[in-house]
């Protein structure tokens, strides 16, 4: 009886010791816009103001170090990871060009369509983008050089629930880094 009694005062004592006074919920925001910044009359820029140019960031920066004139998406059928045919001449364009500079370095992201689970999905896209890479190693690419990934449903390329939505997402793309 004894024990319980102290163990109780323990573990009171331990919670009450947790205890914060610090209330989470009024935190304070500070407003550090750039709007908050005035004009000066005539136009001139105020003394506070920063004269660096902001940069442009371009999405498809990233992809324009690859082949030129060679797409970059595998498409694939549902529930599938078989590469088509079709597709032979894209991945061997880009075999070539990453054979030819050993130094660039490419991501293999697999897609799915907005069907089936999360983990299913993920799941999928990643043996999409296996696929890819085998492809890719099978014509002397070095492992080195492929980082697989899979987005699952995450990032659609197209939105919506049809069938040529469905057919737009379920793909792997190749992002050179």
């Amino acid at each position: 009886m004894m024990k319980r009694v102290f163990l109780g005062l323990l573990v009171a004592v331990f919670m009450a010791g947790c205890s914060s006074g610090v209330k989470l919920d009024d935190v304070p925001v500070e407003d550090k816009s750039a709007s908050a910044v005035p004009a000066q009359p005539g136009g001139a820029a105020p003394a506070t103001e920063s004269r660096v140019a902001p940069v442009a960031a371009d999405s498809a920066a990233s992809t324009a170090a690859g082949p030129v004139n060679v797409a970059r998406l595998v498409y694939f059928d549902y529930d599938s990871y078989v590469i088509k045919p079709e597709f032979q001449a894209l991945i061997d364009a880009h075999a070539r060009f990453l054979k030819a500079n050993g130094t660039r370095r490419v991501a293999l992201e697999g897609h799915t369509d907005e069907r089936g689970g999360r983990e299913y999905n993920l799941a999928l896209g990643q043996r999409r983008a296996e696929a890819v890479r085998r492809a890719l190693g099978l014509l002397g690419v070095a492992d080195s050089q492929m980082e697989a990934v899979s987005f699952g449903k995450e990032k659609p390329a197209v939105p919506g629930s049809d069938e040529s939505a469905w057919a737009k997402n379920r793909r792997v793309e190749i992002v050179y880094r």
